[in-house]
């Protein structure tokens, strides 16, 4: 007898009609394997299926969302989709990824800003919150790496539209040095604390660890960490973004450095349009750069 044929049985409701269909058959057969089926069959039965948190499917939704917003430039997106998130920052399960969300959100709606020269009062505010979402994130969940390097690089940008204010530099960078160490120390081959780390290189100088070379050298790293962990993450909600911005900033770097390697800067620029083609800074804005010293060279 072939117990896998279901094809003879009687009319009624699915589940109850597999129950009894095992059950009789067992019950007149007396076979070891039937009575192992009827029990597994009622197991699961009685278990039901999987529970799913409506909230958690529309936080994946919006944070997937607000990457693709971001990659378009679509600052109005961004504040849209962060404002979305909202209804979420109260459940336990989800608050530490939806806060680590809204400020990305707000993260790359600044550092789409500075591309579109907005003004820098407007990002100053923009930056913070995102830096106050990225704090809250991290003490719903200390062990959360990605909120202190997205709070790293929200503060060095502080720093950076600051520089002409000595004391603020100060206090900012009280703030950013314990949270770098923290970062390093818990994670040194996140791809993503090595992006973070080689835009904060590129500006110090060699006498103090920095330097155009430091800042390449790092970038690379970070590449070489981002495709060894390339689809390893199994949680939608956690970040696993890297590879593309990596090969942005390798193809921003050999272009700006002192001798510049625009082949080089192509390349990778071209890498990364590989990976998000609608990717609005990359097309627009630095291949035209490249093409631009393409143009001179020749």
């Amino acid at each position: 007898m072939n117990y896998c044929n279901m094809r003879n049985l009687p009319p009624g409701k699915p589940a109850k009609r597999i129950w009894n269909y095992l059950r009789s058959v067992a019950r007149s057969s007396g076979s070891a394997q039937i009575v192992l089926a009827v029990l597994v069959f009622s197991a699961g039965a009685a278990m039901g299926a999987p529970k799913v948190n409506p909230a958690r499917a529309s936080a994946i939704k919006i944070a997937t969302q607000i990457q693709r917003a971001d990659y378009e430039g679509d600052r109005a997106g961004l504040q849209r989709l962060y404002a979305e998130l909202t209804p979420y920052v109260d459940d336990k399960e989800l608050a530490s990824r939806v806060r680590y969300w809204r400020g990305f959100a707000l993260w790359r709606k600044a550092l789409n800003g500075f591309n579109d020269a907005v003004d820098p009062q407007e990002l100053e505010q923009e930056l913070k919150q995102a830096a106050d979402e990225f704090d809250k994130s991290a003490a719903l969940d200390p062990g959360f790496v990605d909120a202190k390097i997205g709070a790293v690089s929200c503060l060095s940008n502080l720093m950076f539209l600051n520089q002409k204010n000595p004391d603020r530099i100060q206090e900012l960078l009280a703030r950013v040095a314990p949270l770098t160490k923290e970062a390093q120390a818990a994670a040194p081959d996140n791809p993503r604390l090595l992006w973070v780390l080689g835009a904060n290189r590129w500006y110090i100088p060699p006498e103090r660890g920095g330097g155009q070379d430091k800042a390449i050298e790092t970038y690379e790293k970070g590449l070489e960490s981002a495709r060894k962990q390339k689809g390893t993450a199994s949680d939608p909600l956690e970040p696993s973004w890297g590879e593309p911005e990596l090969l942005m900033n390798l193809a921003w770097a050999n272009l700006h450095k002192t001798a510049p390697e625009v082949d080089k800067a192509e390349q990778y620029a071209r890498s990364a349009l590989e990976l998000v083609p609608y990717w609005h800074y990359v097309r627009d804005i630095l291949m035209a750069q490249i093409r631009d010293a393409t143009a001179k060279q020749n």
